[in-house]
């Protein structure tokens, strides 16, 4: 009877565990499927790199999209990560135990704020902010809807998260380490870089990637702050147009429309299969980082 019980509680731990796997599959397999009728009709690489989105021409191409998710992204991942690192580095090495003791429940709440606070709290302070005093700094003309202000915003959303991994990871180093370090002459900030950044690599790489999946599938801030114009950015200050906020946008209208449906179920495949090759490669670069540490 035990070795039956334990052979059940064995095979329900694998079904359990190739849970989350099949349902990726599915997604993908549904919204191949879904996506079926417009590559009959148009080329995936002419999809992929038309720009051109005019549906009532049947014209749909997913470049100024991709562009504009791609931009966002790439600049909330400018602004977060550094200061994401350099303040878990504070908390974990520098800051005194009052100071962490008030400053995680902070960074606690700000994970917990709903996203289209997030996005309020842009449309308010960030997008005049840049409209208004960073654009004609650099001499630029800005409504203050643009590619910036989308990864201010993005940015400040995914600070919680590198942060809280981070000082996971950097609580993980041995103290040994860091005594030893010390022991040995070099300074505070020396050990900080060759001792615990160095040890904590991987994790930082983990926390990185967190972040930015947090960032590449954000809808409703980023809707509300990026302007929505369907073209390429050139510039930071130039609206943009993220593939997240175009099915939030358009999703169960103009339904009439030949393709339409299809077209956004490819966007939705599009995005998931960006998400997937984006975590392969990090997770190619985590074991390699893993190694090199060992």
């Amino acid at each position: 009877m035990r070795q039956l019980k334990d052979l059940i509680a064995r095979r329900a731990m694998f079904l359990m565990t190739g849970l989350p796997a099949l349902i990726v599959l599915l997604m993908l397999a549904g919204l191949l499927r879904k996506s079926g009728p417009i590559l009959a009709v148009h080329s995936f690489s002419s999809l992929l790199f038309g720009t051109g989105w005019h549906p009532l021409r049947g014209e749909f191409g997913f470049l100024p999209f991709l562009a504009g998710t791609l931009g966002v992204t790439l600049m909330a991942m400018v602004i977060a990560v550094p200061v994401s690192l350099l303040t878990a580095v504070y908390l974990s090495e520098y800051a005194p135990k009052l100071v962490r003791d008030v400053t995680k429940p902070v960074i606690d709440l700000l994970a917990g704020i709903p996203s289209v606070v997030f996005g309020v709290w842009g449309v308010l302070m960030v997008v005049p902010f840049v409209g208004n005093v960073v654009a004609p700094l650099f001499g630029a003309a800005s409504s203050g809807y643009c590619v910036l202000s989308g990864g201010i915003v993005l940015a400040i959303m995914v600070f919680p998260t590198i942060i809280h991994v981070s000082l996971e990871v950097f609580g993980a180093v041995s103290q040994d380490l860091r005594d030893t370090s010390l022991a040995l002459g070099a300074t505070r900030w020396e050990t900080v870089k060759h001792v615990v950044l160095r040890r904590g690599l991987p994790g930082i790489i983990a926390a990185v990637v967190l972040g930015v999946s947090r960032a590449f599938g954000e809808t409703i801030a980023v809707l509300m702050v990026v302007g929505n114009v369907a073209k390429v950015p050139a510039s930071p200050f130039d609206a943009a147009y993220p593939l997240p906020a175009l099915i939030a946008n358009n999703y169960g209208e103009m339904m009439s429309v030949p393709l339409y449906d299809s077209a956004l179920m490819l966007a939705a495949l599009i995005l998931l299969l960006v998400v997937l090759a984006f975590g392969v490669g990090a997770r190619i670069i985590l074991v390699k980082a893993e190694r090199k540490a060992e």
